[in-house]
This record gives structure tokens, C-alpha cells and sequence, in this order.
């Protein structure tokens, strides 16, 4: 200190001495709001020293730093799987003969059974009813009991739900099963972007988060490998055996959630500091985490939750007051643009490429590629935003996503005949593996980035309430627009998907910011300061700024 700051820091400190006094402040008060003062600095100086640490780390050194921390996310990330799994089980059944054997209806212009278009819709949009509730549950759960109880308590249930799909004999049975089953989904839906989001740094948000898209892959490549192998079956096997195959995922999940570290910002903003350092030092490795780091990284979260600290629990009603109306638009436009962008193509593959024109055995080998394609462009995509960033990538994912979704519809205009089949069924393809190199993968980084870490459990809840609002109703309109007891416009639907995918295009350029590289500390900072999206890229924020 210089000798005029030191002369300063003295007048200010008499100054500061007479003022108590002429207030009655005894000098042992005084003394102890110094030493006050002193413990929030120490406090700051170490929230600010984490968190220049984690902006400093590469991807590289950030894994190696928190590789528990990466393994722990892959595990809560493939509760996925059996949301998947299922959705893709209900679609596939509509195009497997055994299911349409036994619950079809006789359709006379083709000559075959068939599911008629309302159990179509119905079957595909009962999970998403129960998981539609199952996400207003998790946010207030969550909120109260963390992340690893809310989930574990969540597989149990879908263990004995499972059940009840197993032994279902009717349609309207196997309805009331999915309800149930979406139930769970919901919370593990809810909470998996928002628990990856938090126990990864800054420099892992992009991967941590993706692998939910990764993994809903992977439950879609079990489906069309298990569908593929049981399609020639002609008896109640070729479905009850995939059925049962869900029972495989819940318990050695439950017992991995079981023994795995609650997120260290919900324990911060519970209060319990000391079981937020023990998560953080399980998180990462022994060897590169001292006491001191892991005692600032809690300072890190501390610092942040005081900025966000209200005397109010959080509620529903909050997330549409003021800022967070905002940051719970932007998660809700993120999961709603998910079926308005070409996943409901991908999530009705296999019947989309029957349509096409494509043979049974062949539609269900190109489901299962199309699956497998989409885990591999994933995996590419963690290298794309988390270098170029998530607006870059949603933007421009989006706008090739439009391009070839017109080119389907056009591909569906020429005419019956092979090389239109086939053109129609290539665009599918792409389309559905496309849409997971960037907007898809991109989406869930958004989702788990935005919120307040106070309303996380609730705005991520209420964002994929908002999915499902959008999917069922549209879910109804794929099956019409596809089914030939429908509009049967087959590769034509391209243009009614090219045109909402636009319009999420033009919405998302004006108003989706990047996140990319931003603690959690700016990310707040910056919505507050009500800076405008296309300006986030370039707006400094220092390192001391608390506002």
C-alpha cells in the first residue's frame, strides 16, 4: 500500500471510529464489524480466485481436475435412457406387426391391421402426459429434498410401473401404463441438465449437459436393435420381450444415484457448507484439490447465492416476474423448439420411413442407424459448442435443419416413385441426425445454463413442462400428417416442420444469448444489466462486480 492510500485508509478509519462513537458504538462492537468486514473480503478474494480458476482451465484440465465429477454426470445423465427407450418403444410398436396383430384394426386399402391414427397419437402422447405432471412435481421436490433423493425415489417408482406395462392385455391399459412411467421421467428430465450444470466447471458445461442427448440416442439404438431382432416374431414376445427389457436400467441406477454426491450449489443454498466442501472434494481429484481450492470454490457458490438471496421460498410464480421471466422464456423456447425443429421425425422414424415407401425390415435397420448415427454426431457436438459456442451452433444447426426440411417437402412433391422414396428417406436420415449435431445438443446446454441457481429445480421443471405442452398436441398432427388413414403427405410434412423450424430460427437470433465460457456470477450479472443477446459475446464483466 502506498504511503497515500495508507493515509487515507487511517482518516478513514478515525472517520469511521468518531461516527460510531457519536452513535454510542463501543470500540469492542467496532472491532468485531472489522472483523466482519475482514471475512467477507477473505471471502470474496477466494469466490473470485475460484472462479478465475475454472475460466483459466482448458477442457483437457478441467477433466482431469473433476473426473468424478465427469463420471457423475454420465450417471445421472442416463436416466435418459428409459424416457427414450420408451418413446421410441410406443413408436416402434405401431410399425411392428406382432403389436398391430393383436391391437390393430383391419384398414381395408392396404389390406393389413393397423393401429388406427387416435391410439397412434394416444400411445405415443400418454408418457408424455405423466411426465407433464412428473416436472411440476420435481421442481418443489427437488427443491426440498436435492437432487439424488428426488431421483432415487423416482426409479423406485418406475420399477413398479414397469409392471403394470408388462401385464397390460388392452390399449387402453398400455395408455394408463405410459401415464404412470412419465410420472418419473418428469423428475429425471427435470433434474439431470440441472445437476450436470452444477457439479461440472465452467469448461465441462457443454459436454456434461449434451450427454442427455447422447444417451436419449443410446435408448433409441437399444429400441431399434431389440425392435429389429423381435420384428419377424408373430407372437406376444416380439413385444412383452422389449417390455421387460426396462427393467434392466432402474435399480443399478438407483444404487449409483444412491452413492453419489449431491450437488454442491443445492447444499450452499441450503446452508450446509460443510457437506458442500466434502461434495466438492468428491467431485474432483485429491491430488489437484487442496483444502484452500475446495474451501474457495464453496466461496464461489456462496458469493452467487447471496447475489440471488430472497426471504421468499422459491415458487412458480416467481419465474415470471421481472429478469427470471426472461431466463424462464429462454429454457422454455429452448425444450418447446426441440419439436418444431425435426425431432418428431427422428422420434417417428421407423413408421416416417414406411411411409417413404421403404420396406418393414429395411425402415427398422435404417431406425437403428439413424440411432447410432446421432450418438456419434453428439459426441462431435461437444467438441463444436464447446469451442464455438451454443448460440453459434444453435443458429446455424437451425438454419441447415430448415433448408433440408424444405428440401423433404420437396423431395415429397415429385411424385411415387423409387429415386423419390429413396431421396425422401435419405432427407429423414439427415434430418434426424442432423438435428443432434446442433440444435438438440446445443438446447440442453441453454436449459441447464440460463435459470438462477435459486430457481433451477423449478425453471428447469416448467421448461420441459413446456416440451410436452407443444409435443402432445403436435404428436396428434405427425400421426395425421403421416399415417395414410390421415393426410398421408409422407416426406411433404417437410413443409409444415420447415416452417415452424423458421420461425424458432428468427426468435432465437434475437433474443437466444451465448453462454459460452460465463460463470454463473456474470451470467446473472448480465441478465440484470438487461444487456441485449446479440451483445452478450463481447460485454465485459469484471471480476470484483457483484450487482
Amino acid at each position: 500500500m502506498s504511503s497515500t492510500k495508507a493515509v487515507e485508509a487511517t482518516t478513514d478509519f478515525r472517520n469511521d471510529q468518531d461516527v460510531k462513537a457519536e452513535h454510542g458504538v463501543s470500540q469492542h462492537e467496532h472491532a468485531y464489524d472489522l472483523d466482519e468486514k475482514a471475512r467477507v473480503a477473505d471471502y470474496k478474494a477466494g469466490a473470485v480466485e475460484a472462479e478465475n480458476a475454472e475460466h483459466n482451465m482448458g477442457v483437457l484440465e478441467a477433466v482431469k481436475a473433476y473426473p468424478m465429477a465427469t463420471l457423475w454426470a454420465f450417471v445421472m445423465s442416463s436416466t435418459i435412457i428409459m424416457e427414450s427407450y420408451d418413446v421410441f418403444l410406443c413408436g416402434n410398436f405401431i410399425a411392428l406387426p406382432a403389436f398391430r396383430e393383436k391391437y390393430g384394426e383391419f384398414d381395408a386399402a392396404t389390406g393389413h391391421k393397423v393401429i388406427g391414427t387416435a391410439w397412434q397419437s394416444a400411445l405415443q402422447v400418454s408418457g408424455q402426459l405423466g411426465a407433464l405432471i412428473g416436472v411440476f412435481l420435481a421442481g418443489p421436490i427437488t427443491s426440498r429434498i436435492g437432487y439424488r433423493w428426488a431421483t432415487f425415489t423416482a426409479l423406485m417408482f418406475l420399477n413398479a410401473f414397469i409392471f403394470v406395462f408388462y401385464f397390460a392385455e388392452s390399449l387402453p391399459v398400455i395408455f394408463a401404463s405410459q401415464i404412470l412411467e412419465g410420472l418419473p421421467w418428469g423428475i429425471f428430465i427435470a433434474n439431470a441438465p440441472a445437476y450436470c450444470s452444477e457439479i461440472v466447471p465452467i469448461k465441462l458445461r457443454a459436454p456434461a449437459t449434451q450427454m442427455l442427448q447422447m444417451f436419449w440416442a443410446f435408448g433409441s439404438i437399444i429400441v431399434g436393435a431389440v425392435t429389429y431382432v423381435y420384428n419377424p416374431v408373430n407372437n406376444d414376445s416380439a413385444f412383452k420381450i422389449p417390455i421387460a427389457l426396462q427393467w434392466l436400467f432402474p435399480t443399478p441406477l438407483a444404487i449409483l444415484i444412491f452413492i453419489a454426491p449431491e450437488s454442491p450449489w443445492w447444499l450452499v443454498r441450503k446452508g450446509r457448507l460443510e457437506d458442500a466442501a466434502h461434495s466438492v472434494g468428491r467431485l474432483g481429484r485429491r491430488s489437484r484439490l487442496t483444502d484452500q481450492k475446495i474451501s474457495e470454490s464453496v466461496a464461489m457458490m456462496r458469493r452467487v447465492i447471496e447475489m440471488e438471496k430472497s426471504e421468499k421460498e422459491p415458487s412458480y410464480f416467481e419465474l415470471f416476474k421481472g429478469v427470471d421471466r426472461y431466463r424462464t422464456l429462454i429454457v422454455c423456447g429452448a425444450y418447446a423448439a426441440q419439436n418444431l425443429t425435426g425431432n418428431l421425425i427422428a422420434n417417428q422414424a421407423v413408421f416416417f420411413f414406411e411411409q417413404a415407401g421403404v420396406a418393414v425390415n429395411t425402415a427398422f435397420a435404417l431406425g437403428l442407424i439413424t440411432s447410432g448415427l446421432q450418438a456419434i454426431f453428439v459426441m462431435l457436438s461437444w467438441i463444436l459448442t464447446s469451442y464455438l459456442g451454443r448460440r453459434t451452433i444453435y443458429l446455424w444447426g437451425s438454419f441447415f435443419n430448415v433448408i433440408l426440411l424444405i428440401a423433404l417437402g420437396i423431395a415429397g412433391s415429385v411424385g411415387v416413385s423409387v429415386a423419390a422414396s429413396n431421396a425422401q428417406a435419405s432427407l429423414g436420415l439427415i434430418i434426424s441426425v442432423l438435428f443432434t449435431l446442433g440444435p438438440a445438443p446445443a438446447s440442453w446446454v441453454i436449459i441447464g445454463e440460463t435459470s438462477s441457481i435459486r430457481l433451477r429445480p423449478l425453471t428447469t421443471g416448467i421448461g420441459r413442462a413446456s416440451y410436452y405442452i407443444v409435443e402432445i398436441p403436435l404428436i396428434f398432427l405427425s400421426s395425421y400428417l403421416l399415417n395414410p388413414t390421415g393426410a398421408n403427405l409422407g416426406g411433404r410434412c417437410g413443409y409444415v416442420w420447415g416452417g415452424t423450424g423458421l420461425f424458432c430460427l428468427v426468435v432465437a437470433y434475437f433474443w437466444l444469448p451465448e453462454m459460452r465460457g460465463r460463470s454463473y456470477r456474470e451470467i446473472d450479472i448480465l441478465f440484470n444489466r438487461k444487456v441485449p443477446a446479440r451483445k452478450w459475446k463481447t460485454t465485459e464483466v469484471d471480476a470484483q462486480d457483484d450487482e
